[in-house]
C-alpha cells in the first residue's frame, strides 16, 4: 500500500477507506508555517535551558500537538478533499478553531516569547499586553463572540464559497480561525500572562453558551438551504453523498464535533481551577499560622483608649489579601 501524493484540486479521485490513510498533499504554506513556528519554539526553549531556566517538559509536547493538528487538516486526506466535500471542510474548520489553538495555548508561547526577548522589548510587550485595548479584547463578551461568531460568519455569508474558490482567502480564513480560537483559550486558561483574571466559573458559562450556539448552527445547516450549491454542482462529483446528505453530515460534525472538542478544554480548566485553589489554600494557611504565632508571641492584648474591651483582637488586625475575595473569604475566615 503506497502513499498517494496529490495536488489539492476540486476534482480528486473518489474517497475510499484506503485513501483515508494514503491520500496526502504537499501544502507549501502550511508546511512553511509549521516549520517556522516549530523551529522558533525549539530555539526559545533551548535558549532558556542554556540560561538555567526550567521550562516545563509538557509544554513543548502541547506545542508539537498543535502543529501536528495543522498538518493533519492540511496535508492528509482532510486537506486533499477539503474543497470537494462539505463535511471534510467542516472537520478542518473545527480542528483549526477548537483543537489547534487549545494545544498552542497550553504550550504558553507568550511566556516563552517574553522570557527570550531583550529586556526593553519585553517591557514594551508587557505594556501592550496590559493596555486598555488588551483588556477590551479579552473582555468575556468579546472572547465569547470571538469563539462563536467565526463559523456563523463563514457559513452564513458568501465567505464560505469565496474561501473554496480562492486559495488566498481560504488561507486567511484558516489563519483567522486559529487566531480567534487562540484568543479564547489564551484568555481562559491564563497560563500565559493575561490582562484580566476572570473567574473560572465565567469560563464554564462561556462554554455552555458555545454548546448552545453549536447546536443552533448545526440545526441551521441541517434544515436550512444548501451552502455554496453552485460551487459543489460545478464539481460534477459522481461519488460520495449527495449535496444535502453531505451538508447534513457536515452539520453534525460542526455540532457534535464542536461539543466533543470542548470536553478536553473543560477538563483542563477544572484541573487548573483545583490546582489554583490548592495553592491559595496553602498560602492562606501559612498566613494564618504566621498570625497565630505572632499573637502567641505578643501575649494577650492590652486595653488602651484606642481599643476598648469590647473590641476583639481580630478587629484590630489589618485585613488580609484574601478576605476581600468572594470565594476564599468564607472558607478561610479568621477565627474571632
Amino acid at each position: 500500500m503506497g502513499l498517494d501524493v496529490m495536488v489539492v484540486s476540486p476534482h480528486p479521485p473518489p474517497l475510499t477507506w484506503e485513501r483515508l490513510a494514503t491520500a496526502w498533499t504537499l501544502n507549501p504554506g502550511a508546511l512553511s508555517v509549521v516549520a517556522v513556528l516549530g523551529v522558533a519554539y525549539w530555539l526559545g526553549v533551548r535558549r532558556l535551558c542554556r540560561a538555567g531556566v526550567v521550562w516545563p517538559t509538557g509544554r513543548p509536547w502541547w506545542f508539537a500537538l498543535g502543529l501536528a493538528s495543522i498538518l493533519l487538516v492540511t496535508v492528509t486526506f482532510v486537506g486533499v478533499y477539503a474543497n470537494t466535500l462539505f463535511w471534510d471542510r467542516a472537520v478542518r474548520n473545527i480542528v483549526l478553531l477548537m483543537i489547534t489553538p487549545m494545544f498552542l495555548a497550553l504550550a504558553a508561547p507568550l511566556t516563552l516569547l517574553r522570557d527570550v526577548l531583550p529586556e526593553r522589548a519585553a517591557r514594551a510587550a508587557s505594556r501592550v499586553l496590559h493596555s486598555g485595548a488588551a483588556r477590551v479584547v479579552t473582555f468575556p463578551v468579546v472572547v465569547t463572540i470571538a469563539l462563536i461568531a467565526p463559523l456563523f460568519v463563514l457559513y452564513l455569508t458568501p465567505l464560505y464559497e469565496t474561501s473554496l474558490r480562492s486559495a488566498v482567502v481560504g488561507a486567511a480564513v484558516d489563519a483567522g480561525l486559529v487566531a480567534a480560537g487562540f484568543l479564547y483559550f489564551w484568555s481562559r486558561f491564563r497560563i500565559d500572562p493575561t490582562p484580566r483574571t476572570d473567574p473560572y466559573l465565567l469560563t464554564m458559562a462561556i462554554s455552555v453558551a458555545e454548546v448552545i450556539f453549536d447546536g443552533v448552527l448545526g440545526l441551521t445547516l441541517w434544515l436550512g438551504p444548501l451552502i455554496a450549491p453552485r460551487y459543489y454542482l460545478e464539481l460534477h462529483r459522481a461519488w460520495g453523498p449527495d449535496l444535502r446528505m453531505d451538508q447534513i453530515i457536515g452539520a453534525g460534525v460542526l455540532w457534535i464535533g464542536g461539543d466533543l472538542a470542548g470536553l478536553p478544554f473543560l477538563a483542563a480548566v477544572v484541573t487548573r481551577m483545583m490546582r489554583e485553589d490548592q495553592r491559595d489554600a496553602v498560602a492562606i494557611d501559612a498566613e494564618l499560622d504566621t498570625l497565630d504565632a505572632l499573637d502567641a508571641s505578643l501575649g494577650p492584648p492590652k486595653t488602651s483608649p484606642a481599643t476598648s474591651p469590647e473590641t476583639s483582637p481580630s478587629q484590630t488586625q489589618p485585613r488580609l489579601w484574601w478576605e476581600d475575595h468572594p470565594e476564599l473569604a468564607e472558607r478561610f475566615r479568621r477565627p474571632r
